[in-house]
This record gives structure tokens, C-alpha cells and sequence, in this order.
């Protein structure tokens, strides 16, 4: 009888604690230290350089999908196949806390926005959904902050790769709740082989894997398409080789570039993770993406900046998803179709929208 009492309190004190502890999991609304001084500064500084750069002239289509006997819920990942094929990683599912449920399921619809199929579903690893990258072979990746996981899928959706590991159920129980433990280093430097609240994936041309890594560390990492972890670069801060919310990365092949969400910039690499340049002016980073001429750049305020290529001079911007009743968190990732066209996932608006940039992108008069 004793056994079966602790047994049963365990699982009581469990539900609550997930509860409790689901807000670690929210993504965050705006950068970190937002209302602060220097906060502040940073935004007032990039008013007057929005207001001294072009808007550049564009579309904005919801694109309408639907899911039968389904909801679409947040459209945190974004991408696409070579056959036009969205892929949505959405918070939707039975649950929302990370390790309490799920909030995260992955869909495809085809090149007529109409469904295709769930990916992955029932997915240890699919927790909390953070971001989907479709490679230039057709495997879909997802990363999943909740279970600290990046899981590849062939094109028929069998998986290949799993990267990282989720932490058991049964440990956080035993040490957080039934031990009283306190996890006091928010900002830890990261190991080999274990991720801390990824954020996004990308490639370079000889297809080794770069994952922005996140929310605990601090860094990203470079992992060889064997799967060998290679290398990391990042601890928390706002100095050289430092990150504040590594929040995406994308790759033109030859660099990469981490949208370094907290410190307000785009830090740049070579393949070897020997930093380049540092590009600013793009608000707070949520999502950045290379095209052969231009760097974009996702603010949670629905800002989209465009840069050059090759220097990192802010071209123009662009203001998107007004009108929708949200003010945070209304791009979470942005996917390059071209140089012109964009697709837009959002936390706060339970769509996805097509950006199109008119008359080749020329700044309006």
C-alpha cells in the first residue's frame, strides 16, 4: 500500500510540475532585456536607421491551408522541397508542455497548398516544435527545442539521423521534483552530442551540419553528414565569439551566418567556424536566410530587413503582419524561395504567408 501511495503522490506532484514549469518552454516575445536602457537604445538607434532606409515594395498572401479535423496551431518551422512542397512544424498536438505532451507536429502540403501528410508522427523526439529544413536531397529535418533534438527523415519520411537526446521523464521527476535539484546555470557552455533548446539547422556545401544551439547554450555546433560532432563555437554574452539567443542559421555553402538574436546582429563564419564579419541593423534576429544576393532578416515585430550579399549593407525593409491583432512574435523563420519570395512562419498568428517583393525588389520611391 505504501508503494502504490508514493507511487500515485508521484504522479500528482508530477502533473503540477509541468504546469509549473511549462513557461521555461514559451518563446520568448521579445528580445531578452527588453524595457531595459540598453534595450532601448538599441531600438531607438534602429528607428532613425529604418527611417533613413528605403521600404521596399512587396505582397503579403495568407496562404490557406487546412488540415482536415485538424488545426494548424503555430507555423514556428517553414520550408520547402525542390517540388514546391511546404512543410510546416507547427505547436499543435494533445498537449503543450514539453515532457508533459507534445506540442509539435509536422506537415506537408503540396505545391496547391492542399495537405499532403503528417511526417513523424507520435515522435519521441517532437516535444516542443522550433523549426523544419528540407536539404538539397529532400530529407526533412526537424528541430525540436522541447526535446533538445534534431531528427532527419528521407524523402518517405523514415528517419536517418537523430542528434542529441531527449532528456528522460523519469530523471527530471526524480532529480527536479522528488530531490527538490535546482538547475541554477541558465546559460551553460554545452557538451558534445547533447543540444540545449536548438533552434535551427543548415548545411554547408560539403553537407556538414551547422545547428544553432539555443535558448541553454549559448554556441553553434558543426557536425560532420556522418554525424560526428566536430566542433562548437559560442558561450553566452555580447563579445567576440559570443552568443545571446542563437535563434536560426543559414549557409550559402561557403559561410554561416547565425542571427544572434539578443545582441541584435548577424554573426558570420567560415566553414570552419572562424568568424568573418558581424552585420547589424536588423532589429532582433528571429530567422535568417541567404539568397545569391541578398541576406534576409526576420524581427519578431514582423520587420523584415533586406542586406547585400556581399557586404552586409541594409538594402531596405519591409513592415508584415499588421492587421492580425498580434504586436510580438509574428515571424519565428523565414524561408528563401528566391531572391524576391519569402515564406513566413509565425508563433502568434497560426498562419503561413507568402512574401513577395514587387518590380525585382527595388526600393519604393
Amino acid at each position: 500500500m505504501k508503494q502504490t501511495l508514493t507511487v500515485f503522490s508521484t504522479v500528482v506532484v508530477a502533473a503540477l510540475a509541468c504546469l509549473a514549469w511549462q513557461p521555461r518552454f514559451v518563446d520568448a516575445q521579445a528580445p531578452a532585456g527588453r524595457g531595459g536602457a540598453a534595450a532601448q537604445e538599441a531600438r531607438a538607434r534602429q528607428d532613425e536607421v529604418e527611417k533613413a532606409t528605403p521600404q521596399l515594395p512587396f505582397t503579403e498572401e495568407i496562404l490557406p491551408l487546412v488540415i482536415p479535423d485538424h488545426t494548424l496551431g503555430e507555423t514556428e518551422g517553414v520550408s520547402m522541397n525542390s517540388k514546391g512542397h511546404l512543410f510546416v512544424y507547427s505547436r499543435t498536438g494533445k498537449g503543450g508542455a514539453a515532457r508533459g505532451g507534445t506540442a509539435a507536429e509536422l506537415f506537408e502540403f503540396d505545391q496547391n497548398n492542399k495537405f499532403v501528410k503528417m511526417w513523424a508522427p507520435d515522435s519521441y523526439g517532437a516535444s516542443f516544435a522550433h523549426s523544419v529544413r528540407v536539404d538539397k536531397y529532400d530529407n526533412v529535418w526537424f528541430v525540436d527545442e522541447g526535446s533538445s533534438m534534431v531528427v532527419k527523415m528521407d524523402p518517405n519520411g523514415v528517419v536517418k539521423m537523430a542528434l542529441g537526446r531527449k532528456p528522460e521523464a523519469i530523471d527530471y521527476l526524480e532529480r527536479f521534483v522528488e530531490r527538490g535539484e535546482k538547475d541554477t546555470n541558465r546559460y551553460p557552455d554545452g557538451s558534445m552530442g547533447t543540444f540545449n533548446r536548438p533552434t535551427d539547422v543548415a548545411w554547408d556545401a560539403q553537407d556538414n551540419i551547422y545547428v544553432s544551439d539555443g535558448y541553454g547554450n549559448s554556441r553553434f555546433v558543426k557536425i560532420a553528414k556522418d554525424g560526428t560532432w566536430v566542433k562548437s563555437v559560442g558561450t553566452h554574452g555580447s563579445g567576440p565569439n559570443q552568443f545571446s539567443t542563437p535563434h536560426g542559421i543559414a549557409s550559402d555553402g561557403q559561410n554561416v551566418y547565425v542571427a544572434d538574436r539578443g545582441n541584435n546582429r548577424i554573426q558570420v563564419y567560415d566553414t570552419n567556424m572562424d568568424f568573418k564579419a558581424s552585420y547589424g541593423n536588423v532589429g532582433a534576429p528571429w530567422s535568417v536566410q541567404v539568397t545569391p544576393k541578398y541576406i534576409y532578416s526576420g524581427d519578431g515585430t514582423g520587420k523584415i530587413y533586406r542586406l547585400d550579399h556581399n557586404s552586409g549593407k541594409l538594402l531596405g525593409w519591409v513592415q508584415t503582419g499588421m492587421g492580425q491583432g498580434q504586436t510580438g512574435c509574428i515571424i519565428h523563420e523565414l524561408y528563401a524561395v528566391s531572391d524576391n519570395v519569402l515564406i513566413k512562419g509565425s508563433c502568434s498568428e497560426w498562419n503561413v504567408e507568402k512574401i513577395t517583393f514587387k518590380g525585382g525588389g527595388q526600393p519604393a520611391d
